[in-house]
């Protein structure tokens, strides 16, 4: 059963609009307009007191999360969500944070444009360089990559990316929530949309548009569920049951599965987008799983 915590999330949201902005397609593009004509800060708040952060400007700004004290034993890239219109939160930067000191990992987080500016014919090359860089100074099996929401997207077309162009990938990727199909053909999904308090596809929508620029809706830099599945890295995936993005992620498990990736599929029932983000015991469970993981902890096993 969904806990206490988790069942009021859904009553937040309707209760602070937050999924407003998605709800029609006009709204969604006054709120592009807001967010170009006033941009919202990227920076990091105030961390633990065990992780160092450093930034480096080579176009776009790239932050480094680091275990206090240089002990960083493997490297990551986390891409944040926010529909490819909204900025990098506090909470991305708690789970970064808490990635970097619980697995003594560098975590690079670049700052890639949004839209109406950035698009994936920019962005997702530049990503895949910067995990192709990471990759390279430690090693495919010291590596790994990971986003949520839009930032899953470009994780996954930014893997996708390295395949197609003969690259090492990194050892995992973690995505939680993903947009996997821009266009959001699932028919599924319409079942879903009312029980989904925070994301609709008529703003959604209207953010793809700007964010596919020249590039056609199903090419794979975009809706990376267009692509082939073959030869790709290992998948960990987190999606809730109350989540539209849900049923494509059904759709990925199964058909990367089929072409031999090794998926590690999590569905928190009842559980909203990005619920691994979410100060909620399902949550917390999620972000254990992400650090057991990379560190190479079974599920449910005692930790000292």
């Amino acid at each position: 059963m969904p806990s206490a915590a988790s069942r009021l999330v859904p009553l937040i949201l309707r209760a602070t609009g937050r999924g407003k902005p998605l709800s029609d397609a006009a709204a969604a593009r006054q709120r592009v307009a807001d967010r170009a004509l006033r941009p919202r800060p990227f920076g990091p708040p105030r961390l633990r007191d065990d992780v160092e952060v450093t930034v480096v400007h080579d176009g776009w700004p790239v932050y480094t999360v680091s275990p206090a004290g240089g002990r960083a034993r493997r490297h990551a890239v986390y891409l944040h969500g926010g529909g490819w219109l909204n900025e990098i939160e506090p909470a991305h930067w708690r789970l970064i944070a808490a990635l970097a000191a619980e697995t003594q990992t560098a975590v690079r987080v670049p700052i890639y444009p949004l839209v109406p500016w950035g698009t994936a014919g920019e962005v997702v090359p530049r990503v895949a360089e910067l995990v192709l860089a990471e990759v390279a100074r430690t090693g495919p099996r010291q590596t790994v990559l990971l986003g949520d929401s839009a930032g899953g997207q470009i994780a996954l077309s930014s893997a996708i990316w390295l395949r197609d162009k003969g690259f090492d990938q990194p050892d995992r990727i973690f995505l939680i929530a993903p947009v996997l199909d821009a266009a959001m053909t699932n028919p599924a999904i319409a079942a879903l949309e009312r029980r989904d308090p925070w994301l609709s596809r008529p703003g959604i929508g209207e953010y793809v548009e700007y964010w596919r620029g020249d590039l056609s809706i199903d090419d794979p830099l975009v809706s990376p569920l267009s692509a082939a599945l073959e030869g790709l890295t290992g998948l960990t995936v987190f999606t809730g049951t109350r989540d539209i993005l849900n049923p494509d992620a059904h759709l990925l498990a199964g058909r990367a599965s089929a072409a031999g990736v090794d998926v590690d599929f999590v569905q928190g029932e009842g559980m909203v987008h990005v619920y691994p983000l979410l100060p909620i015991p399902e949550g917390r469970a999620a972000r254990r799983r992400i650090v057991d993981t990379i560190n190479g902890t079974p599920p449910g096993s005692l930790r000292r």
